[in-house]
């Protein structure tokens, strides 16, 4: 996977946004207002996700390439290398995970007006 491919699949997913919230050095993707991922534009060495706590620790234990997020939450958020030999199609699920988590943590009015989109 390298950036552009990154890019497009977390634009494709509806009611995302792309954003600069931390420095022009670091992409963030929103939906809703909410993140749900981000990396370093500059490197793309890896990518940091949100996680269902549990889910994160099996994670951690079962990849190398997967670690607590760095300069994250670390009980809610993993840090993924992309270059770690994990394939693209499971990094493109947990991708959708995490946006999926966050969606559903969304307030009812606010999925509301995602499904709209």
């Amino acid at each position: 996977m390298n950036i552009e491919q990154f890019r497009d699949f977390c634009l494709a997913l509806p009611g995302v946004t792309e954003e600069f919230p931390f420095g022009e050095e670091t992409l963030v993707y929103k939906v809703m207002g909410k993140m749900f991922t981000l990396t370093s534009l500059d490197s793309f060495e890896s990518i940091n996700l949100k996680c269902d706590p549990e889910i994160a620790v099996e994670l951690r234990e079962r990849y190398d390439g997967v670690s607590p997020g760095y300069h994250m939450n670390k009980k809610h958020w993993n840090t993924v290398d992309v270059h770690a030999g994990i394939s693209d199609k499971l990094i493109y699920q947990w991708i959708r995970d995490s946006y999926d988590l966050v969606v559903e943590s969304l307030p009812k009015k606010t999925k509301e007006e995602l499904k709209n989109k």
